[in-house]
């Protein structure tokens, strides 16, 4: 699978680069978006979902919710059809902007849908 996790983070310590990881090591293509990084875990990062040139099957989100809402159209537009939004990035105006593109919001931890524990990714 495509995955675009955006919000991924350089520090070990942080859900965007544990969510890097775990699907990473589980085989899937992880596309790392954070405009302020070139790089995270060893993978090209991208400024934004705009530069991705692959189709995504879905995006995790690990940014504020004020932040979310810049980032709707440009799901819409790659035509990404679920998102996780993670502790911490939900709010009712985010859902419905997803909702309103016809984008799926999953209210869940994205590692944890995968079977992983978060809090066990070592850093």
């Amino acid at each position: 699978m495509n995955i675009a996790v955006i919000g991924a983070s350089i520090d070990r310590a942080k859900f965007g680069n544990k969510a890097v990881r775990a699907y990473k090591e589980q085989g899937n293509k992880v596309f790392p978006v954070n405009p302020k990084e070139k790089e995270i875990e060893g993978l090209k990062c991208f400024n934004s979902l705009k530069e991705i040139n692959e189709q995504i099957d879905f995006a995790s989100i690990y940014l504020p919710p004020k932040i979310g809402l810049t980032i709707v159209s440009d799901l819409k537009e790659k035509r990404i059809k679920k998102v996780y939004l993670n502790p911490g990035t939900e709010s009712d105006e985010l859902i419905k902007a997803l909702n309103k593109a016809g984008i799926i919001p999953i209210l869940e931890c994205s590692i944890l849908a995968l079977g992983r524990n978060p809090e066990k990714i070592l850093i």
